[in-house]
């Protein structure tokens, strides 16, 4: 319980602690944690003095990404947590920003003020495929029943490698795509036609932000070291054009279809802020074939986490949201841990910032499935918008999808928030990118600025203490 108050219903409670990066109207990116419908500034509790016992500088809380905390390693991620655990613990001896309203109002600032920015810089993309469930339904649909599962499937976690400068922050528009088109459905031969995507879809995903020391190149992780490796865990729509996809994926898979966006949530939810939600996944065992011995997790067995996760379409115009699939994040057949280590079992140097797409998460039934392909099953059925007398196939001009996620139990809660992106129209521009780039000038002028306080700070505390 905190002092704070925090409705019971938040996604971002005191065992939960995310962070992000976020601005003010007069203030630069900056390191940030959600508590209640607040964000913590984490350079005004270092500027304060309040985390002068970190066995870290805390000034990289003033830097417009968290790439230098993700460079840490856990222990220091762990400390922070704890931290602000105690600092806004109703049971906490220290009074410091409670009694003292100019701090809680420097250090607390309501998210309605604030502006999110993307957490960190990520240097790599990498999406995997690792839902049983999805991947049997899409290989039903386009080899047959006899032929769902690739050979290799059962091996490895199957990956590709996706484009980095494309993952953007949830809130920001998709523009429907132009790409390459197959003439005839039934026969390649007869070629393409440049055109706009007619079956844009969506993918339901964890996303998991890599952190701590690099590997050095040519060393694989292990799976020991796998779980001090993950920084945390966003929600992560991995946007698909599913007749470019199809014309383009022989032989080396998606390409153009998978890099015009990738969406993420802002806020970054740590593993340890999820221990409490620990489940075996929809696999229970790995076995026929059991992995080798590299992946082999030894707590697979409890190596899942228990997310209820949710996709809503609002049409254009609409004040309203439907769902049309709620799921879990425990189906899945390979585990974050497993991705990680098999990513890296050629020796490839993982990095703080790298994001790991989960792969679509889909569940046993035809209302917890992760994508449009499935929910319509290749566009032979509808797909029904709850609660509404509304139905889709794929995605139309103006829908924005909502996909949230939260995990409960023993009246504890942790969420993540939302990601969101609403569809534009093909040739349109993307108003939020367009935005971004003209403000780099004012945001760097705010960055100079808000050095030049934190400046003027040190040197009247230097004072004081003189």
């Amino acid at each position: 319980m905190s002092w704070f108050p925090i409705a019971a219903d938040s996604d971002f409670s005191l065992i939960n602690l995310p962070f992000g990066v976020f601005s003010t109207a007069n203030s630069a990116p900056r390191c940030g944690v959600a508590l209640g419908d607040h964000v913590i500034d984490l350079q005004a509790l270092h500027m304060a003095g309040l985390l002068k016992d970190l066995s870290f500088d805390a000034s990289i809380f003033g830097e417009s990404t968290l790439n230098s905390f993700m460079a840490l390693d856990r222990p220091a991620w762990r400390a922070v947590r704890s931290l602000l655990t105690e600092l806004f613990s109703k049971e906490s001896n220290n009074v410091s920003i409670r009694d003292n309203e100019s701090l809680r109002s420097r250090v607390l600032i309501p998210m309605s003020q604030t502006t999110m920015h993307m957490p960190a810089k990520v240097g790599d993309y990498t999406d995997f495929y690792s839902s049983r469930e999805h991947a049997t339904n899409v290989g039903i649909m386009f080899r047959g029943v006899d032929n769902a599962l690739q050979p290799n499937w059962l091996h490895l976690p199957v990956g590709y490698h996706g484009r980095s400068s494309s993952v953007v922050l949830s809130g920001t528009d998709v523009v429907r795509p132009y790409g390459q088109l197959q003439v005839d459905k039934t026969d390649p031969k007869k070629g393409s036609v440049h055109d706009t995507c007619k079956l844009l879809d969506i993918e339901l995903e964890m996303g998991t932000f890599v952190g701590g020391s690099t590997n050095p190149l040519g060393r694989a992780l292990t799976m020991e070291e796998a779980e001090d490796r993950i920084f945390g865990v966003v929600l992560l729509n991995d946007w698909s054009a599913r007749d470019i996809q199809a014309w383009e994926y022989v032989p080396l898979g998606p390409f153009t279809a998978k890099n015009f966006a990738t969406s993420i949530s802002p806020w970054v939810v740590t593993i340890d802020a999820l221990e409490a939600f620990r489940t075996s996944s929809s696999a229970v065992v790995q076995e026929n074939p059991a992995p080798l011995p590299y992946l082999v997790d030894p707590n697979y067995g409890n190596s899942s986490y228990d997310v209820n996760l949710e996709i809503a379409i609002k049409p254009e115009g609409s004040d309203k949201a439907y769902p049309i699939s709620t799921t879990n994040w425990k189906c899945m057949y390979w585990n974050m841990k497993q991705q990680l280590v098999h990513h890296s079992v050629t020796g490839c140097n993982m990095q703080p910032g790298d994001l790991l797409g989960s792969g679509t998460i889909s569940g046993s039934t035809e209302t917890s499935l992760g994508s449009m392909l499935e929910l319509s099953w290749k566009g032979s059925r509808e797909v029904k918008l709850q609660g509404s007398d509304l139905t889709r196939k794929f995605l139309k001009d103006g829908d924005e999808v909502i996909m949230s996620g939260f995990a409960t139990r023993d009246g504890q809660r942790v969420g993540f928030g939302t990601v969101t992106g609403k569809i534009l129209p093909a040739g349109s521009y993307n108003a939020r990118s367009l935005e971004a780039t003209c403000s780099e000038t004012n945001t760097l002028k705010l960055q100079l600025k808000a050095l030049q306080e934190e400046n003027a700070q040190l040197k009247r505390e230097l004072e004081v203490k003189k």
